[in-house]
């Protein structure tokens, strides 16, 4: 029998998956931001490979707030049910301005 018309039927906790979710958009949205500041001479990345240059810092830091987030919201929302809907639609935004900061002509905006 279909769950979604068993009004008896166990749920699942989905706290875990939306954590993981939430945390690659707040990641996506990490790596623009530092892209951004970094172009707007706000913030400089140090090199930590050579070749990339600071390429590779900003991706290392994007990187750590990435963990950050997804660990403190699994820490949060383990073992609960989190309405999918807005978990969804913050990730897709917070990707899409992430992306959107690591492109060029967005650069030339500020």
């Amino acid at each position: 029998m279909n769950s979604k018309f068993d009004p008896i039927a166990p749920t699942l906790a989905n706290g875990s998956a939306m954590a993981a979710f939430l945390g690659a958009g707040i990641g996506a949205f990490a790596m623009g931001a530092f892209v951004l500041l970094n172009e707007a001479g706000v913030f400089s990345a140090p090199a930590l490979y050579g070749p990339a240059g600071g390429l590779s810092g900003r991706a290392a830091f994007a990187t750590i707030a990435w963990l950050i987030a997804w660990g403190v919201l699994h820490a949060r929302w383990a073992g609960r049910e989190v309405a999918p809907g807005p978990v969804w639609l913050l990730t897709l935004a917070l990707t899409g301005i992430g992306i959107l900061g690591t492109f060029p002509p967005v650069w030339a905006i500020f």
